[in-house]
């Protein structure tokens, strides 16, 4: 009896194992694979007072990189193991050189991109202003320590400017011409970026090339379509300030959760409103805990602290409408960090980022790329293997 129980399990173990090993094949095969950066798409375009030059495009994540991989070498050293020891997921990032940048991926935006660039440029003017030094006579502040730890990689107060990136994802139109025409209009030299990227990648492969070059503090991803309020940004920096932790890591993500049952979504078509709750579902069923709590994961309006970057940005792998989801993830998942009393002692551990959500103005802009039903079901099969390459191990927080 015993020993039939024994031959029983023995051989559904065996069962699972098999199915356990066709799936990690699997996900080898159909799981994403982001496409090496090619050397023109480190490059930029900008207006100068003569015409348009091309520049080289500063990557804080090529740095990040080179330290990885010197950390990783080590380790191998270190553990005499050729295969490699898994090390901690590195957070270093070269310091900010402007207040805030922006990042807009393009495709075939045209004739949505410029009230865009109007409405952002004239909030940022008035906010940060274009100086990309420290402002003059200010002396060097820092945020008054939190009652509840000091913070490491505050963000300076004294620091001003910002930049825009626009990363023109393989567009057929003159989304480049009528970026940089508005940038010699209005005098955005070298503050209005264009970089190109020879082929289509898809709106989260612009997002994370654009995140590898910002310069800022703080980085803001904002749709090209200006559907949400620009003037926002404001409630996104104080909701990623509230959530910081004690490494400055946070996130604030614009969200739409208070508009449903409101106008603009009532009025959408039943078939989108359908969609829309079905893949929420979904999203709670498949995604980790904070990840499925928040309402509104697929927002273009997401604004990221400059020391959370390092813990997200290399580690994308989805190109697609489902990246979004891919970032949040992984925000979620990022190692802890040290909490420290006021008279510097570790006195316990914050794990993960914390991921605000924040109510925003929000209104539809005809001209969307989304088909509804098509890339529903993309989405909810690209989730789907997203959740189980992560939990399987065919995605790490690890470069080798």
């Amino acid at each position: 009896m015993v020993y039939g129980f024994y031959l029983l399990a023995s051989f559904w173990q065996r069962v699972a194992q098999l199915i356990y090993t066709q799936l990690y094949a699997v996900l080898h095969l159909v799981a994403p694979k982001p496409r090496p950066v090619l050397p023109s798409e480190k490059t930029y375009l900008t207006t100068t007072p003569t015409g348009v030059a091309t520049r080289q495009l500063p990557c804080w994540h090529d740095q990040w990189l080179a330290e990885r991989h010197e950390s990783e070498n080590e380790a191998r050293t270190k553990h005499d193991d050729p295969a490699g020891a898994d090390i901690a997921d590195a957070g270093f990032i070269e310091p900010a050189e402007v207040r805030m940048s922006v990042v807009f991926p393009a495709y075939n935006e045209e004739d949505r991109i410029l009230p865009t660039l109007k409405e952002a440029v004239e909030y940022l003017d008035a906010t940060f202003g274009r100086e990309t030094r420290l402002r003059p006579n200010a002396p060097h502040k820092r945020p008054p320590p939190s009652p509840r730890r000091h913070v490491k990689n505050a963000p300076r107060e004294d620091l001003s400017g910002y930049e825009i990136i626009i990363v023109n994802d393989g567009s057929k139109d003159k989304t480049v011409d009528v970026a940089l025409s508005f940038a010699r209009e209005h005098g955005l030299h070298d503050i209005l970026r264009v970089v190109t990227l020879e082929k289509n990648r898809g709106k989260g492969g612009g997002v994370t090339h654009g995140l590898r070059h910002v310069r800022g503090e703080y980085a803001l991803f904002a749709d090209a379509d200006g559907a949400s309020r620009f003037s926002d940004l404001e409630k996104l920096i104080e909701g990623c300030e509230e959530v910081a932790d004690g490494a400055h890591r946070g996130v604030a993500i614009g969200s739409r959760g208070h508009l449903v049952g409101s106008e603009a979504v009532v009025r959408r078509s039943a078939l989108r409103n359908f969609l829309m709750r079905s893949f929420h579902l979904v999203l709670m069923i498949l995604t980790p805990p904070a990840t499925s709590r928040i309402r509104d994961t697929q927002c273009g309006f997401k604004l990221f602290s400059r020391a959370t970057l390092p813990h997200i940005v290399p580690y994308m792998h989805a190109e697609g409408w489902i990246f979004d989801i891919e970032m949040l993830m992984l925000a979620e998942s990022a190692p802890a960090v040290p909490v420290l009393g006021h008279d510097g002692t570790v006195i316990g551990s914050s794990p993960g980022i914390k991921v605000a959500e924040v109510p925003i103005d929000w209104h539809e802009v005809g001209g969307s790329k989304l088909n509804v039903i098509q890339d529903s079901i993309k989405m909810a099969i690209g989730l789907a293997v997203l959740r189980a390459s992560w939990m399987m191990g065919v995605y790490r927080r690890r470069l080798t």
